[in-house]
């Protein structure tokens, strides 16, 4: 195991002692915290140190800074959006620095420090805002947008039947996916982040688009087959599947034979299904960085009894860090859906550069 990877699993093992260590820490020094967030505030200030040093923790095993300050950054704009202020943030990420640097053995305690000193040095510049998904140059912005504010106003049927009404008029089942249901999507999760839906509207969000993408399935399978076989899976423990159901969709219409596994997916069932489907392409799904060791124990599976299958990989770890292709035994990640398709015929047909 590499000096990085004994580091990252130092915190890991340790992250309990230390989230308490960095909460009691934080408490102390600051009593006007207990008045201004009562009991539950030290309860979920806990919770939210074990989040930064899980965070810290994979950063620092794939080597990948960049990690850490992208939850960092999300972190900073969900709690600004809670009313929380960024000085208590920033103030526990200085406890956080300090209490590894006293309990992490001298051979780990530089390469757990790194990227967080790096994000301490430079928290006032970090964004404090996210960009909307919804841009107007996009295409179908305005169908995109009217969706959207269908589905926030709990109108499914609506919603439904608009996206039908498109298609109806001319507008390509492959443009909705990629410029209605994607975009919608990231949004809803934007807005999550911004204090703007909950978590009953995000998940009814998500809910509806998968009944919508459903009632499009006759259009997926008249494209002319080309041969290739998909098996599509999120790993386990990732609850997380429409991105790789939209993944999934968009090689089914560009002529792939496609076997979708689904969320929470366990490693073994992988490996026996890419056997009994004759997988031509395996791509995994990771939502979180905490997800990304299981897509590497995954991989590992595959390649022991398939060694020249082609994988690809995806979700918000590797948008963040596409280095970590490599480091999890991977061939190949895609921007986005659309991209995917091309990237895994390249594979399989060996013009990949």
């Amino acid at each position: 195991m590499s000096a990085s990877r004994q580091a990252g699993a130092w915190l890991l093992d340790h992250k309990a002692a230390l989230a308490d260590q960095i909460t009691e820490a934080h408490f102390r020094q600051r009593p006007e915290l207990e008045q201004r967030y009562g009991p539950k505030g030290r309860v979920r200030c806990r919770e939210d140190n074990e989040h930064h040093l899980g965070y810290l923790a994979q950063a620092v095993s794939a080597e990948q800074p960049a990690l850490f300050e992208n939850y960092i950054v999300w972190a900073r704009v969900l709690l600004d959006n809670l009313h929380v202020p960024a000085s208590d943030l920033a103030h526990n990420l200085e406890l956080l620095h300090t209490t590894i640097e006293q309990a992490a053995p001298e051979e780990h305690r530089q390469a757990c420090l790194a990227p967080l000193a790096d994000v301490i040095a430079r928290f006032d510049s970090l964004p404090t805002t996210v960009q909307t998904y919804l841009q107007p140059d996009q295409p179908h912005s305005a169908l995109a947008r009217r969706y959207l504010d269908l589905l926030l106003s709990a109108k499914r049927r609506d919603a439904s039947q608009l996206v039908l009404d498109a298609v109806a008029d001319g507008v390509p089942v492959r443009d909705i996916y990629l410029h209605v249901f994607q975009p919608a999507q990231y949004e809803v999760g934007r807005l999550w982040q911004m204090n703007e839906v909950s978590v009953a509207q995000e998940h009814f969000c998500t809910a509806a688009t998968q009944m919508i993408m459903s009632q499009l399935y006759g259009h997926l399978f008249g494209t002319e087959r080309n041969g290739f076989q998909l098996v599509t899976a999120c790993v386990s423990g990732d609850l997380h599947e429409i991105g790789a159901r939209i993944l999934t969709d968009l090689f089914e219409m560009a002529g792939w034979d496609t076997f979708y596994i689904g969320a929470n997916t366990p490693t073994a069932s992988i490996v026996q299904t890419v056997r009994e489907e004759g997988a031509d392409l395996v791509a995994l799904s990771a939502t979180m960085v905490a997800h990304v060791p299981l897509i590497e124990e995954a991989i590992r599976a595959i390649r022991a009894e398939f060694p020249d299958l082609p994988i690809m990989v995806g979700g918000y770890p590797f948008l963040q860090a596409p280095e970590l292709v490599q480091g999890v035994g991977a061939d190949a990640t895609a921007v986005d859906a659309d991209q995917a398709t091309r990237v895994g015929m390249a594979l399989v047909t060996g013009t990949a550069s």
